[in-house]
């Protein structure tokens, strides 16, 4: 029998430890997630009451449920989310404990900021939905528009409890996602993908991609709709401003000294 070649064992060394790192980072982010879940299901109906304040703001104080396991699985639902939020921390510093080791000191200094900037922009985004654009949503929806008698029909509002969960979860997640979009064209622009130069010459594009994604995020109210465009719209400004001291600092490195 020939012997092994030394080359190919040593290029499958780096591989097996490498998965063996992942495996271990995806086990303390489940586990992460595991006992944040276990936490937020044993407080399912307080985070959920936390969930429902803005529906008694805008005067509705009853949810109903249609079907029997509707309401249990709506606790479920509550808890999940609550404790991908939760962990989120815990799993981004072992997702970032996975890449770093390969990663420049340069390059290290650079993804930091985004590291920190992502929670900090999605909890933004997530408390300018809970506290303005839900209520501002709630009292359109349930407004006496669409309430009355309709035909010598009584029309009275009566919020399901799984259909409250995620009009709710649809504005926090949508809002919390739509303000990291500062940290996406950074991410683009520092790896070349884009330019600033492009950045500018697509404002107009931006605006109108910016009304378009409130649109489908928000309900077919003005108000709603510009809650979440003005903001995307100023965050994009302020992207060309951020990548325009990026790119200034990368040319004074690169310029001769």
């Amino acid at each position: 029998m020939s012997e092994a070649d030394p080359d190919i064992d040593a290029s499958k060394a780096p591989l097996l430890d490498h998965l063996i790192e992942l495996r271990r980072r995806l086990l303390w982010s489940f586990a992460a997630l595991a006992v944040a879940f276990a936490v937020c299901l044993y407080f399912a109906r307080d985070i959920f009451a936390v969930l429902v304040h803005p529906l008694l703001v805008a005067g509705q104080s009853k949810l109903i449920y249609t079907q029997i396991f509707e309401a249990f699985f709506v606790e479920l639902k509550v808890a999940f989310f609550s404790a991908i939020m939760l962990a989120f921390p815990v799993i981004a510093n072992q997702l970032w404990l996975f890449i770093a080791p390969g990663l420049y000191k340069k390059e290290k200094r650079a993804a930091l900021p985004f590291l920190f900037a992502t929670p900090v922009l999605f909890t933004m985004g997530a408390c300018l939905a809970y506290f303005v654009a839900i209520p501002l949503a709630l009292h359109f929806l349930l407004g006496a528009n669409f309430q009355g008698m309709v035909g010598g029909v009584q029309q009275e509002a009566l919020p399901a409890v799984g259909n409250y969960l995620t009009f709710v979860m649809q504005f926090l997640f949508g809002f919390g996602l739509s303000f990291l979009l500062p940290v996406l064209l950074m991410l683009l622009e520092a790896a070349g993908i884009v330019t600033r130069s492009q950045l500018v010459a697509s404002r107009r594009y931006a605006i109108v991609g910016a009304f378009g994604i409130a649109m489908v995020l928000t309900p077919p109210d003005i108000g709603s709709m510009l809650l979440l465009a003005v903001p995307l719209c100023i965050l994009y400004e302020l992207t060309l401003i951020a990548t325009w001291f990026t790119e200034r600092s990368r040319r004074k490195i690169a310029e001769p000294a």
